[in-house]
């Protein structure tokens, strides 16, 4: 019985944390950027007819003026704004742009949860568990199952097919068609929301053919032919009309750009190795999973061959997608669930035979520790960083809440800076144009002829800017108008490490627990700090550091 409690207790907490994540940090990146206003400009404007369709696009909707370097699928902001809409009808003044990345974040959640029951079959109960502990520690997953990229649009989608490429006892009958719908579903997340997904199906095609688990003409075949269907049909038809284009496959597109003619390169490249010896170590964030765990799996005998078939297929997909020089940790994040598995089985075995030999007994209670010290890691030090690193949202808040005096203004003219567009400024943070008092309009222009112009800055009531940085100096040489700094917005700028009888600030821990909790949360927050400096640390702690980001300037007549 205390068994089944564990296991549900860590099998709610996914989508606990993953929802937790989301209101400390609900801000977005100017990578999640294209599906946030997607989302925001079907909510928003909502979608036109054919006969009017390009004229209403272009003048509304945001992706005509910022298209980005490759065009990017409709489908999942479509989906996302579809499920918020009842919400928007229960509560108009609910945050839409949290609403959307809820929805996501549980898919993910769901998902993750899916799996973790799919090992509960294939390897039991004390399996689970030890996957569900890991997984729940990991940072990267949970903080970014809400985010709205790309990437976490198809992550759902390839959990979910790992999850029925587990094998059940019992269930032998049923486990071809398993494959079947596995492979259908990576086929159309790869074609929909991310080509690299292409790699990852061939290689788990490959892996289950070799191995026996399927057949081409029987299952290979048909599903890749209805895969292929469902996500060319989707996307060419959704995405050829948000974009005015037809035929376009967004993902052929991009496909094209960054691979084929090698324009993810500029933003970057990295060693061959890059992925295992920086990406997975830090995705996994707790060591013991690939230091300990993983090896142990597949030392034994009894562990080895379900050890293989989880990450024989990911970690060839690794290698493959190595040859490509620039890397990100997102673009291998898929592999993650079987990895943890992998690694679960192998802290199984150690548990269940702690009390056959001192090794086995240390190595459990250091499987044990090792979450909590990860789970610690990753809520009180990653996730307030992270949290802290948005300062163009939290600039835009500050404008709008304590510094325009709209008494007397019928239009307010705001610049939003590259920055601040970077680090969190999104259209559901702006005013809607058709408030009934004061209008806001805002420009993101970012060409550098025309903000050599005077003309240009002296439109502008406010301007968010860089706080140090080649827009203010624009800004004051070139303005006809005098500009004051109102207010300067930190951000995040490392770690600072408190030597004994030092005053902790703790400010962006504060400001995140006044979020969730109020003052009172902030209150036992402190007592416990000083408890744990006083009796564990004897006076040493590590807060975050803060630095000036964004600066509010007012134009003074």
């Amino acid at each position: 019985m205390g068994r089944d409690i564990v296991f549900l207790f860590l099998f709610l907490l996914i989508p606990g944390l993953v929802l937790l994540h989301l209101l400390v940090a609900p801000y977005t990146k100017v990578e999640e950027s294209f599906h946030v206003q997607a989302i925001h400009d079907i909510e928003t404007y909502g979608i036109p007819s054919l006969d009017e369709a390009t004229n209403y696009l272009q003048e509304h909707y945001d992706h005509f003026k910022f298209p980005g370097a490759v065009p990017r699928t409709f489908i999942g902001a479509l989906v996302l704004s579809g499920l918020s809409r009842p919400f928007i009808w229960l509560n108009e003044n609910a945050d839409r742009q949290v609403f959307a990345r809820a929805i996501l974040g549980l898919f993910n959640a769901s998902a993750l949860m899916s799996y973790a029951s799919g090992i509960e079959r294939a390897f039991g109960q004390p399996t689970a568990i030890w996957y569900l502990f890991f997984q729940t520690s990991q940072f990267h997953v949970l903080y970014y199952a809400s985010r709205t990229l790309s990437n976490m649009f198809a992550f759902g989608i390839s959990t979910l097919a790992m999850r029925f490429l587990l094998f059940e006892p019992g269930v032998r009958h049923k486990h071809r068609a398993q494959c079947r719908f596995s492979l259908c579903l990576l086929t159309v997340a790869g074609i929909i929301f991310r080509s690299e997904l292409a790699l990852f199906l061939a290689t788990h095609t490959l892996f289950l053919l070799l191995t026996g688990r399927v057949s081409l003409l029987r299952d290979v075949i048909p599903a890749g032919i209805l895969g292929l269907s469902i996500g060319l049909v989707s996307t060419v038809f959704v995405d050829s009309f948000f974009w005015q284009q037809f035929p376009l496959w967004p993902e052929l597109a991009a496909f094209k750009f960054n691979v084929v003619s090698g324009g993810a390169s500029a933003w970057g490249t990295q060693p061959w190795h890059f992925y295992f010896s920086n990406s997975i170590p830090r995705l996994l964030l707790n060591p013991c999973t690939y230091l300990i765990g993983i090896p142990v799996a597949f030392s034994l005998s009894s562990t080895r061959a379900a050890t293989a078939y989880l990450l024989t297929p990911s970690l060839a997909f690794v290698a493959l997608f190595s040859s490509q020089p620039h890397k990100e940790w997102r673009f291998i994040l898929y592999v993650i669930p079987p990895l943890t598995a992998a690694a679960a089985l192998g802290a199984s075995y150690i548990w269940t035979h702690r009390t056959k030999s001192i090794i086995y007994r240390l190595l459990s209670i250091v499987m044990v520790l090792s979450p909590l010290a990860s789970f610690a890691i990753s809520t009180f030090v990653l996730l307030p960083s992270s949290a802290a690193n948005y300062p163009g949202a939290h600039a835009l808040r500050a404008l709008h809440e304590n510094h325009a005096d709209t008494s007397s203004q019928s239009e307010v003219s705001v610049y939003l800076g590259n920055l601040a567009c970077q680090t969190g400024v999104t259209r559901f943070l702006q005013v809607p144009s058709n408030t009934p008092s004061t209008v806001w309009k805002y420009d993101k222009t970012e060409d550098e002829t025309i903000k050599s112009s005077s003309t240009f800055w002296n439109q502008f009531d406010y301007a968010l800017i860089e706080a140090v940085g080649p827009e203010e100096c624009k800004l004051t040489s070139w303005a006809v108008s005098r500009w004051e700094n109102v207010e300067l917005i930190n951000g995040f700028a490392g770690i600072r490490v408190l030597r004994p009888g030092e005053k902790a600030k703790g400010s962006v821990e504060e400001s995140a627990l006044r979020r969730l909790g109020g003052e009172r949360a902030i209150g036992a927050w402190e007592k416990g700090r000083e408890l744990v400096r006083r009796v564990v640390t004897r006076g040493w702690w590590v807060e975050l550091r803060m630095e000036p980001r964004i600066k509010i300037m007012r134009r003074v007549e």
